[in-house]
């Protein structure tokens, strides 16, 4: 009686014990690694930057510059979970800063009403994410050609309309608008808050999510179950386009400017972003509460990077060596995962 209660015991530890390894080995576990070493970060800055890294002014420009790219890599989270790629976020947001000051929308929004210039942002974004998706959908192109012709052309485009100028804000509304600071923090950190609240809620609590989910790990099988897969990669390309809009705004709210430089080579850090963040590059399996982490670990290590005065190549250098390092920890656990 006692060895077999012995070997009970022993049996229900050794289950715990695989549970507990099982969680660490899954998004609980990736997302407390990503808490960890955000903490880091924040000792490393506390230590090397002092009362310039603890300022909270410093602080509040870190969330503010969070805000912008974070918006982006929620929409990016959706592109590359359902097995895609989406590098022309970063010059449709350009486009859409443009377009949105041009003399036609702020004349307009002056005779009317600031959200002019909101909604001008948020129709250009959303068009050109569409036009993604109807190309690689139906087009059959791939998602990496279709959208590289998108970053040129958007980019092209943007010079065209600006003349390569840079097109300054000139609706006293919109800009007194986004500076308002509800509670003392400032209205673009807001804004990226509810983005992501609704990403969290689309990717995990919808039909919409599920279904991106399934694409993302295997198209043949979502249509053999009766998804619309090439609809539902237009709407995912469209959703990606929008959050571009949305991040045009909020560069506009920052800089009170439109120009055709904004958003340049903003598609690879959302993507770097989105791929520490736990996310699979080869789609069917997206977490945005790690985006969200991994949005705020790089934009951290950008400020300390910057306050120890490191220059922008080995900046560059090491945020590489940490994509590299993502994406190689991201194939051993999908490895052991279906080892398992």
């Amino acid at each position: 009686m006692t060895e077999q209660a012995t070997v009970d015991a022993g049996s229900s530890g050794s289950r715990e014990r695989g549970r507990f390894r099982s969680l660490l080995s899954g998004a609980a576990g990736h997302n407390l690694g990503l808490v960890a070493a955000l903490l880091l970060l924040c000792v490393v800055g506390a230590v090397t930057g002092g009362d310039r890294f603890m300022n909270i002014g410093n602080l509040v420009t870190i969330l503010s510059l969070a805000s912008v790219f974070g918006v982006l890599a929620v929409g990016m989270t959706f592109v590359i979970t359902s097995g895609g790629i989406d590098l022309s976020v970063g010059s449709v947001m350009g486009l859409a800063t443009v377009w949105a000051t041009t003399w036609a929308t702020q004349n307009m929004a002056e005779n009317s009403h600031w959200i002019v210039i909101v909604f001008t942002a948020l129709v250009v974004g959303t068009a050109a994410g569409l036009i993604n998706g109807v190309i690689i959908a139906y087009g059959k192109v791939v998602p990496f050609i279709a959208t590289l012709a998108m970053l040129a052309g958007a980019r092209g485009l943007a010079e065209l309309i600006s003349g390569r100028q840079t097109q300054r804000v000139e609706n006293a509304a919109f800009i007194e608008f986004f500076r308002l600071e509800p509670l003392g923090v400032p209205i673009l950190v807001w804004i990226f808050a509810v983005v992501a609240v609704a990403g969290w809620f689309l990717l995990n609590r919808t039909t919409f999510g599920r279904r991106t989910v399934a694409i993302g790990g295997n198209a043949e099988a979502a249509r053999l179950a009766g998804i619309k897969v090439r609809r539902h990669m237009v709407y995912i390309y469209g959703l990606a386009g929008l959050a571009a809009g949305i991040a045009g705004v909020m560069m506009l709210a920052r800089t009170t400017a439109g120009t055709s430089t904004h958003g340049m080579l903003y598609e690879l850090e959302a993507i770097a972003m989105v791929v520490v963040g736990g996310t699979l590059l080869a789609g069917g399996r997206g977490t945005i509460m790690g985006t969200v982490i991994g949005v705020l670990i790089f934009t951290l290590l950008t400020n300390i990077f910057t306050l120890n005065n490191m220059s922008s190549s080995a900046q560059l250098v090491a945020k590489g060596a940490i994509i590299v390092v993502a994406v190689l920890l991201q194939q051993r656990f999908a490895g052991r995962s279906r080892s398992t």
